[in-house]
């Protein structure tokens, strides 16, 4: 009967019969706090936990790329003496730590000769470039394929020599170290191959006795760098082969090093 008369324009339609429920809002609104804060706070502890852990492993593999890139001049030449002359650097080979965030860090270049930086490396391979090409034009056979097929052939090598440091760390059960630290290690042979293709340009016997004192000395710094790399990192290791993998990086530099080091325009001569 109100239904009909609800649909008559004028009259009244009588208020519903609904019965106020305390007991049923206040515990609709207990029990959705208490999803809402137990879910939310159980979502952040696993985005938190996510997040961590995700930033350590990258921090670990990869780490920040402007860090490589904190030098200044005292720097750049104290590193160069270190990588061209590592026999006689009287220091230590440990990198110094600080406090950041409740946790230890590595100072940046700029405050520790032995921290890894980026800038020597990629200067000393335009420059191993440059020369590279300025001994075939002296030799008339400069050409812009040429240039770009020195550029892939020290690419080339410097990917080797990433690979041949990554592989002796992960065959003694260390490979956390971050790549940046293995590229930018790797990266340093092209300051002695620039220094050996330029006395090579200047004087074409010079190369017969530059390039074994690069191999040498690059030798002796990974030796050194790598020892370094595997007392930090590396728990327990066999000692006799630690030496064995060491003594095998110092002798690859010869032949990796002359490879690059004789500029042609084909891979193996």
């Amino acid at each position: 009967m109100y239904d009909n008369l609800g649909a008559q324009p004028g009259v009244p339609r009588p208020p519903a019969n609904t019965q106020a429920n305390p007991f049923g809002n206040a515990f609709s609104g207990a029990s959705s706090g208490f999803i809402r804060g137990g879910l939310g706070a159980y979502g952040e502890k696993i985005l938190g936990s996510s997040s961590q852990y995700v930033q350590s492993n990258i921090s670990r593999y990869f780490s920040d790329p402007q860090y490589y890139f904190q030098v200044n001049d005292q720097y750049v030449r104290n590193k160069l003496k270190v990588v061209l002359f590592p026999f006689l650097h009287r220091g230590h080979w440990t990198r110094i730590t600080e406090p950041v965030g409740g946790r230890l860090s590595y100072k940046p270049p700029i405050y520790d000769i032995n921290a890894p930086d980026l800038y020597i490396p990629f200067m000393a391979f335009g420059t191993y470039v440059v020369l590279a090409g300025l001994s075939l034009g002296l030799q008339g056979r400069f050409s812009p394929e040429a240039l770009s097929w020195l550029f892939i052939k020290g690419l080339v090598g410097w990917f080797l020599q990433v690979s041949l440091l990554k592989m002796t760390l992960f065959s003694l059960g260390s490979g956390e170290a971050p790549l940046l630290d293995i590229v930018s290690y790797a990266g340093y042979a092209f300051t002695g191959l620039s220094i050996a293709l330029l006395g090579t340009i200047v004087w074409n016997c010079s190369y017969y006795f530059l390039m074994p004192w690069t191999c040498l000395c690059m030798g002796i710094f990974l030796v050194k760098t790598m020892k370094r790399v595997l007392f930090a990192e590396v728990r327990t290791y066999d000692s006799s082969r630690h030496h064995y993998l060491l003594l095998f990086i110092a002798l690859a530099q010869f032949p990796l090093l002359f490879w690059l080091g004789k500029i042609s325009l084909n891979w193996f001569l």
